[in-house]
């Protein structure tokens, strides 16, 4: 294995590849069973591939994974959700996706002083996926000359040389003094989103539950579900330092999503079986959970390949893409290979 130089010190890293599969809505939601269907499938995968490795491991390998196994052997996480909200928002801004691209861009020109046309977003994941570790940004969208603006006066920093420093310091509470001091709280950026025309970039914090929105040096911009508030135009929060930017219920593909995560999470808490009427109590929802307890016995990468056949054809486009990760031991990490996952097609 190759030798890998973090902070002056030598560790033993691997370099290895993690699959990372984005979905997005393509057409409009015919039956309301067959569009869950369509969302309950990479659910599923994603929660298989999220098991720890050690565990996959001792029970046969990913695809001998039964269902009724990963009831058992997923540890449900707090922050699930909010991880999928996240990856919702970005690949909403890299598809062009009207209803998420135009509220961002007036954000961004208005509030945020970022002028420019092509709005774009680089996903900044440092959080643990599985047992590995992953800094997901793009090679060609950080170029020598991207800026981040932060809201304060000065020269704003360049993107492309501390995002290394950022990654450490999420890691590392000692590294994040080594951070310009404006932008000293930049490693809780989930987004950096910009314009990639003018190649400039905002911190951008992403949070499910509205309540949890903070601010931090180097952030800028914060999205949020809509709440009942006075307006939900995107507005200047100056306690926080943060352009709020609230995305609108629409009644559409984030529903049937949000739906869909709920029925896996009662079916799975139920150890793969029939939920409780209580749970559950809609019909459309108590039939999807039907389908998946009638195949508890089965591995989950067969259940979701045959629940493809009664799923919405094309409801949901999956783009299977690999990113170069190096594990390491401890709590050291670096860099990893960069990569730029193409805009999904169909959903604007």
């Amino acid at each position: 294995m190759p030798g890998v130089r973090t902070q002056g010190r030598a560790t033993t890293a691997t370099l290895a590849t993690m699959d990372i599969r984005a979905q997005v809505q393509q057409n409009a939601v015919a039956d309301e069973v067959s569009a869950l269907l369509a969302v309950v499938r990479p659910i599923l995968i994603g929660l298989l591939y999220g098991l720890k490795g050690e565990v996959v491991r001792e029970a046969g390998g990913s695809d001998n994974v039964k269902l009724l196994m990963l009831a058992r052997l997923r540890r449900p996480g707090d922050g699930d959700c909010g991880i999928c909200f996240e990856y919702a928002v970005h690949d909403a801004v890299r598809a062009r996706n009207p209803m998420v691209l135009e509220r961002i861009d007036d954000a961004l020109t208005r509030l945020c002083n970022v002028a420019g046309d092509d709005v774009a977003s680089i996903l900044f994941a440092v959080e643990k996926t599985g047992s590995e570790q992953l800094i997901d940004t793009a090679r060609d969208l950080v170029t020598d000359e991207s800026r981040i603006r932060s809201g304060t006066r000065g020269q704003p920093a360049k993107l492309q040389k501390h995002i290394e420093g950022i990654a450490q310091a999420f890691r590392r509470p000692s590294a994040r003094q080594a951070l310009p001091y404006s932008i000293s709280g930049l490693w809780k950026a989930d987004l950096f989103i910009g314009h990639t025309d003018t190649d400039r970039w905002v911190g951008t914090t992403v949070k499910v539950n509205p309540s949890q929105l903070e601010g931090a040096r180097g952030l800028r911009l914060g999205i949020v579900p809509a709440t009942d508030t006075a307006t939900d135009a995107p507005y200047l929060d100056e306690r926080r330092n943060l352009v709020v930017c609230p995305l609108l219920y629409d009644g559409n593909f984030m529903q049937v999503f949000f739906a869909g995560w709920r029925i896996v999470q009662a079916f799975l808490t139920a150890d793969a079986k029939m939920p409780e009427a209580v749970a559950l109590d809609r019909p459309p929802e108590r039939e999807v959970a039907r389908v998946l307890a009638e195949r508890r016995n089965y591995p989950v990468v067969d259940v979701v390949e045959a629940l493809g056949a009664f799923a919405q054809p094309e409801l949901l486009k999956t783009e299977p893409q690999q990113a170069s990760v190096v594990l390491t031991r401890g709590d050291q990490i670096e860099m990893p290979t960069v990569i730029a996952p193409e805009a999904l097609q169909g959903a604007a």
